[in-house]
């Protein structure tokens, strides 16, 4: 604690100078799993990158403090060896505590807890003009409810109490085949109502084949089930693997056991299914056996530096997009006639109160609460010509609002600012911003929307980008630029295909 200490005092220092001129400062985490490009340069930036440890677990309050640098699956490590597990995990490894904090973040279990930010207690943060407080439900709850998805413009968050629940050997999943998108959407929303189930997800292959993932925790599979494990090289990527399951008996649910880790980052391995485009890209058999070769190069912290070292995240299709589930599925027939981009992603969210920089409804259920909202992740290349790009990008957003949905702030904002206010509470967040001495920072609307003009420049007069159009050189240089960052050994280093509760390699970790 005593570093801990130390490091918030020069990041208060850091801030405080800023402040005195009124100058708007990024925040450098060291590394990132953003799709967003800065805005400001590099001498405008508080170093927080030394915030990466969890400095304690509390195995009788079932708490721990945990620093923001800290990644998803160092904290799985940290506390699976106590027979603990947060009740959120992002899917991603990479993802860190401050991440699911200050953005938006939401699994397979937010149906039942909610985004990531309802499973901490309190975070320390320093604010805007360089004091350090603690938000909490009792201290500075409106700063506490609002900076959870304001995209760090309230302050820095310096450390979080997170909560913790018992930990189990597996979640034992059940792969639920449908035929149709309006099956798909009904079948995600019932499963999240049956008695039992602590996980629900869904991935759609095309119009007519999809499946919906339960799943349950459990120290002992069912007899007779199946251990299935994701995480080792010549290990099946989770969602062709569950493809095949339901191609096998297109009419029966599958059940396997998979081990509590493997199942919490089962999409590290290919990025979901974005991986197969570098294969795509490249012409290169995907199988297999080339998956297993390259495999050191298809887990999310690679495929994110590449993505952006190559230029191609001005040309790919990143959205992440929450919709009321009764036009949820004419959504996604619009997706397909317009995009035709599959598989997609399907996950039930349990709302944030209002007012919320969440994707939020204000339709109610019959007791007054929020409903749920179903998440549809859209991933993929968009057209070539980038004019056309935009428009596609723009006419999902209008396709989304006129539906009553919502998207993440980390996925691609072309909405002009008064848009993006009609959506948004402006009053209460410019109330806050002055109430906490955060004006000078940028705005939510500054830091995620994308700057159309400069992108259309970039692409007509960058050298760069017009050198990594001329094939293979944007996927060689993605590759490069990620092999010398050093990601791929992280895999390799932590090992979470051995992560068991309480086992000798979560100790280590």
């Amino acid at each position: 604690m005593e570093a801990h200490r130390a490091a918030v005092a020069k990041i208060a220092a850091r801030v405080r100078h800023f402040y005195d001129r009124k100058e708007p400062f990024r925040i450098f985490h060291g590394s990132t799993n953003s799709t967003r490009q800065t805005v400001l340069p590099r001498t405008s930036f508080v170093d927080t990158s030394s915030l990466g440890h969890v400095l304690q677990v509390d195995v009788a309050k079932r708490t721990a403090l945990v620093e923001p640098n800290v990644p998803m699956d160092r904290l799985v490590a940290a506390t699976l060896k106590h027979g603990l597990v947060p009740p959120v995990v992002m899917e991603f490894p990479g993802i860190t505590v401050g991440g699911g904090f200050s953005g938006t973040s939401g699994e397979s279990s937010s149906f039942k807890y909610g985004f990531f930010n309802k499973t901490i207690n309190s975070v320390e943060m320093v604010l805007a003009n360089g004091d350090v407080i603690t938000a909490s439900n009792e201290q500075h709850p409106d700063l506490f409810h609002a900076a959870a998805g304001a995209v760090g413009t309230f302050g820095v968050t310096t450390l979080v109490e997170l909560q913790l629940k018992k930990a189990h050997r597996y979640v034992e999943t059940t792969y639920h085949p449908v035929s149709s998108i309006e099956e798909a959407v009904s079948t995600v929303h019932n499963m999240t109502k049956e008695p039992g189930v602590d996980y629900v997800d869904g991935i759609i292959y095309s119009k007519t084949q999809g499946v919906i993932v339960s799943g349950k925790l459990t120290d002992e599979p069912t007899p007779g089930t199946r251990v299935q494990r994701f995480s080792r090289p010549w290990d099946p990527w989770f969602y062709l693997h569950v493809q095949d399951q339901i191609r096998k008996t297109p009419s029966v649910p599958i059940t396997e056991a998979i081990p509590i880790a493997e199942y919490l980052f089962r999409y590290d391995r290919g990025g979901f299914w974005v991986g197969a485009s570098a294969f795509k890209y490249m012409h290169f058999p995907f199988n297999r056996v080339t998956r297993w070769f390259l495999d050191d190069f298809l887990h999310t912290r690679m495929l994110y530096r590449a993505l952006h070292a190559s230029g191609k995240a001005i040309s790919y299709v990143v959205q992440d997009l929450a919709l009321p589930y009764r036009s949820a599925a004419e959504f996604i027939n619009f997706t397909d006639s317009t995009l035709s981009i599959y598989p997609l992603w399907l996950c039930p969210l349990k709302q944030d109160r209002l007012p919320t920089f969440h994707p939020h409804s204000p339709e109610t259920e019959a007791s007054g609460e929020l409903k749920q909202m179903l998440n549809i992740g859209v991933w993929g290349y968009g057209p070539k010509n980038h004019e056309k790009y935009i428009e596609a990008n723009r006419d999902l957003e209008h396709e989304l609002r006129r539906l009553g949905g919502m998207k993440w702030f980390y996925a691609q904002t072309y909405y002009s600012e008064d848009e993006f206010w009609e959506m948004y509470d402006k009053k209460w967040y410019e109330n806050l911003r002055k109430k906490y001495n955060a004006t000078h920072l940028p705005s939510v609307y500054q830091k995620v929307r994308v700057d159309v003009e400069k992108e259309r420049k970039e692409v007509a007069t960058s050298w760069k980008l017009k050198g990594l159009r001329i094939w293979p050189l944007a996927g060689a240089w993605g590759i490069w630029k990620s092999i010398l960052s050093g990601d791929w050994k992280i895999p390799k280093q932590l090992k979470y295909s051995k992560l068991e509760v309480g086992s000798e390699e979560s100790t280590k970790a």
